[in-house]
């Protein structure tokens, strides 16, 4: 895995990830994914939190190209380890929150939106068509904010009221979802 962009653009990082139970979003997709955001935020200006954050790649993107505030949650402890050594090897630990714990008890319980929440769920999570209603239901993507969810092929959210576009990349689809001004919080 490498960055994409900004400050540590083709750092690798390498996850000793052979028998963990995770997908990392391809270099292409995050690549194609960033091009697309790029023209949507000041990286400098948002709060971002990372889903199923996995081995880091999205939360290590988002620091790179300047995020300051990033919040990360991942269940799984050898993730959570590797990111936090990864960070700290980056200098630069007082960007990232890292929660380990179980994303939807973090969900139900967080009451301060983000501008760009970034979901990464195995595709074969039997709750994964809760998540968009759960973000909006708690109100946590902020006006003029953007929720981007990765899943495969058997799942589809064109009919979410919430959501504004998909793009595919391979076997990956990223479900994009926007915060209408008339249920702003």
């Amino acid at each position: 895995m490498r960055i994409i962009g900004g400050k540590f653009k083709g750092r690798k990082f390498n996850p000793p990830a052979d028998k963990w139970p995770t997908r990392p979003t391809t270099d292409f997709a995050r690549e194609a994914l960033f091009n697309i955001l790029n023209n949507r935020f000041y990286w400098e200006d948002i709060r971002a939190l990372d889903l199923f954050g996995g081995a880091g790649g999205h939360c290590f993107e988002l620091i790179s190209r300047g995020t300051t505030d990033v919040t990360y949650v991942e269940k799984y402890y050898p993730c959570v380890k590797f990111v936090q050594a990864t960070i700290k090897e980056m200098g630069e630990e007082d960007k990232l929150k890292i929660i380990r714990g179980d994303v939807f008890r973090f969900l139900k319980s967080c009451d301060t939106p983000f501008d760009y929440i970034f979901a990464d769920p195995p595709y074969q999570l039997p709750t994964l068509d809760l998540l968009p209603d759960l973000i909006f239901n708690q109100h946590l993507l902020s006006p003029e904010g953007i929720f981007v969810l990765e899943h495969g092929s058997q799942h589809t959210f064109q009919n979410h009221p919430y959501f504004s576009e998909e793009r595919k990349y391979g076997n990956t689809i990223f479900s994009f979802f926007e915060q209408p001004e008339e249920h702003e919080k």
